[in-house]
């Protein structure tokens, strides 16, 4: 039985640290593109409506999207930062 416990609780604090990779990852590529588009785009806070990140699955730095919707444009944007050159780039808009 204390075997089990021992063994429960790495599996538990694995789940935890993979987990807590994936938030920060998203977290900070959010706030790359989110310093991006303030800075680099000159778009202004009040016109960004929507900046949400998530694992989109696709191979390289493009696994880790940001999903951005500007006011008064009918376009989805999805950027991503490149980790060689350190720069934000625009995956697809749509």
């Amino acid at each position: 039985m204390k075997k089990f416990g021992i063994f429960l609780g790495i599996v538990i604090l694995i789940g935890l640290s993979i987990f807590g990779y994936i938030e920060t990852k998203k977290y900070l590529v959010k706030n790359d593109v989110h310093t991006y588009l303030l800075k680099e785009k000159n778009i202004k806070e009040a016109d960004i409506e929507a900046l949400d990140p998530f694992v989109a699955n696709l191979d390289g730095d493009k696994n880790w999207l940001v999903y951005v919707k500007i006011k008064n444009d009918p376009k989805k944007y999805y950027y991503y930062k490149n980790s060689d050159t350190d720069r934000i780039l625009l995956e697809s808009a749509e």
